[in-house]
């Protein structure tokens, strides 16, 4: 199992939302009686774009690479887990009931209670209230009719007839 050391490691500091997400991916991952995913066998749908995604990434194996990790901006600390293998799924919700008043002023005392903490304390798990999102797919790439630079033909923009990107089409802005 991957060490919270070798999180902190690759994550660059230690954090509470660090540890808020090394907590909530163990509980999910022991939900699940998973390993972590070599290719798309668990899928993550992350609730927030926070530090602790890092940490869910490294105990999960669910990367935005692989496809089997999503994120949804709701801006809450909560992950849902689905095993592809045995079709079991978890939804985590960090609560972090009862921490004590002196460490919340105090990052790294703040994320240590986190990690010493009872589980119960911290985090609530129950059946995941969002269905298991399709399998990643590989699509083509096709230069955008603008700016000529390869494009997942799923993501293309008509413009006038043509195919653009999405920075052409006005979408979100140029890198240029």
């Amino acid at each position: 199992m991957i060490s919270y050391v070798d999180i902190v490691k690759f994550h660059g500091h230690e954090c509470p939302g660090l540890a808020i997400g090394y907590r909530m991916s163990l509980a999910a991952m022991a939900a699940l009686g998973a390993a972590p995913a070599g290719d798309e066998e668990l899928v993550a749908i992350v609730e927030n774009d926070a530090c602790g995604v890092d940490a869910l990434q490294m105990v999960s194996g669910c990367t935005f690479g692989k496809g089997n990790l999503v994120f949804r901006d709701h801006g809450k600390q909560v992950y849902t887990l689905f095993s592809r293998t045995s079709g079991r799924s978890v939804r985590v919700l960090f609560h972090g009931r009862g921490m004590p008043a002196e460490v919340k002023d105090d990052r790294l005392a703040r994320a240590a209670w986190i990690l010493s903490a009872p589980e119960e304390a911290i985090v609530s798990t129950g059946p995941a209230l969002l269905e298991l999102p399709a399998a990643a797919r590989v699509s083509s790439s096709v230069p955008c009719a603008i700016c000529g630079e390869p494009v997942m033909e799923g993501r293309l923009r008509q413009v006038d007839g043509q195919g653009v990107c999405i920075p052409c089409a006005g979408e979100a802005p140029c890198p240029e």
